[in-house]
């Protein structure tokens, strides 16, 4: 005989019972407790799951000094050495598809087109390195498809992102603008006389690019144009620039004042956030697809994962044996993070610590959804915030990052100091966003 649903409440036998329940809130005078107690063990939780390392990527036989993803295949990624040697890898099965005997020297940089077939890299040996990638995974070793030699020392390059374009960017001496198709630069952009370390193109406006320099300078170009945009100039030198993929004004800038400074390009006068937390300078940031967080890696020894609007890490991963941190990338699904440090290894991390890797039931997303909106209710509560923010440090980073507390709380004393006994107004308070920007150019 058939069963009726409304009597069960069960719209298929295997269904689980569904229950009534009254939400009056008199019915259930200790209901905040409850989510108070749920929400502490799901943090305690979260932190008891905290196993981010996945695996590591050995075969490179120096420091991993740059790196990229593949546009178009998830596992794939390529790195470069400072031996030379370009790899192809496939993070899945953790194999090396091809080594490139690139450059004599270092790898300084490499770029590759929206479409995922043209891979560009330069070295020390002022050389331009055109390859097929498609060519590369199959035969395992090729030559290079074309070759440009330059008249200068390069240290970077990036290619401008477009589904048919064939123009590139290198920096040295000089910001030059080249196309795929000719040996000479179709234009140069100079300001200043420092070496130029870095150069990105900004993936939603294709036509802007910003470079680094020696002289603490971070400069915007329009490559429509003959003359740079602007520039600004920061208390120490910037190592690197990230543009924001889904914020297309917004760019971080990773310096080795121990910081990293996220800008609107309109208005370089201040930065929109100073986020800080590494003891040593930052070499490396990178934004994740989603535009949500970015990673950065840095001389200390560690990775972090920053929000975009916060100034205070998220999450620090670091290991005993890992070294300098030179390059930092998310996955194209933003799920995990690449870094290549200078003890030869790649190493793959989640983005999320305590997520969970493999397929998730519908129950499971929910009771995660759940506890996650249960954290962020009860962030600010002392006990509920106080696990959420610990982290395991290094004995290295913890005591330099205490000494920097202790020097920071001397000037704030000694400034309070001042204007306590100074005439009103003499002494004025500086917002931590207005210290460390010298100047703006136009």
């Amino acid at each position: 005989a058939l069963v009726s649903t409304q009597s069960t409440g069960k719209a298929r036998s295997g269904d689980l019972p569904k229950l009534p329940r009254n939400v009056d809130p008199s019915l259930h005078p200790h209901a905040a407790q409850r989510e108070y107690t749920a929400a502490l063990n799901a943090v305690k939780l979260e932190r008891v799951f905290a196993k981010p390392f996945v695996g590591s990527l050995d075969g490179h036989r120096d420091g991993v000094y740059s790196m990229l993803t593949h546009p178009k295949r998830l596992p794939t990624i390529i790195s470069g050495a400072c031996d030379g040697e370009i790899k192809i890898w496939n993070v899945t099965t953790k194999d090396c598809l091809s080594s490139l005997a690139a450059h004599s020297g270092f790898v300084r940089g490499m770029g590759i087109n929206q479409s995922g077939d043209c891979l560009i890299s330069v070295g020390d040996d002022q050389m331009v390195k055109l390859w097929n990638v498609d060519d590369a995974m199959t035969k395992g070793s090729v030559e290079p498809k074309h070759t440009i030699v330059s008249k200068t020392m390069l240290t970077g390059v990036d290619y401008q992102w477009g589904a048919s374009s064939d123009t590139f960017a290198t920096c040295g001496s000089a910001v030059g603008i080249w196309s795929v198709n000719r040996n000479e630069p179709l234009r140069s952009f100079t300001w200043g006389v420092d070496t130029i370390s870095s150069v990105t193109y900004n993936k939603v406006e294709t036509y802007m690019l910003a470079s680094t320099a020696s002289d603490r300078n971070i400069v915007l170009y329009d490559c429509r144009e003959n003359q740079p945009l602007r520039k600004v100039i920061l208390s120490q030198k910037t190592n690197q620039v990230a543009f924001n993929p889904m914020e297309a004004f917004n760019f971080t800038a990773a310096c080795d004042d121990n910081n990293l400074y996220t800008f609107d390009m309109r208005k370089l006068k201040s930065p929109l956030n100073v986020h800080m937390g590494h003891v040593m300078a930052v070499l490396s940031v990178g934004y994740s697809p989603t535009g949500r967080e970015f990673v950065s890696g840095s001389y200390d020894k560690t990775v972090r994962i920053f929000p975009v609007g916060k100034g205070r890490s998220a999450e620090v991963y670091h290991t005993r044996r890992m070294q300098r941190v030179f390059c930092t990338h998310y996955s194209a699904d933003s799920k995990f993070v690449l870094t290549g440090s200078d003890e030869t290894n790649i190493r793959l991390w989640k983005s999320v610590a305590w997520s969970q890797l493999g397929p998730v039931s519908a129950r499971e997303r929910s009771a995660f959804d759940y506890n996650k909106k249960l954290i962020d209710r009860y962030s600010e509560h002392p006990q509920v915030k106080r696990i959420k923010r610990h982290r395991n440090l290094p004995k290295m980073v913890k005591s330099i990052s205490s000494e920097h507390m202790t020097i920071r709380s001397a000037r704030r004393k000694k400034d309070e100091n001042r204007r306590r006994h100074a005439k009103p107004g003499t002494v004025p308070r500086i917002a931590e966003r207005a210290k460390h920007v010298v100047k703006e150019e136009e």
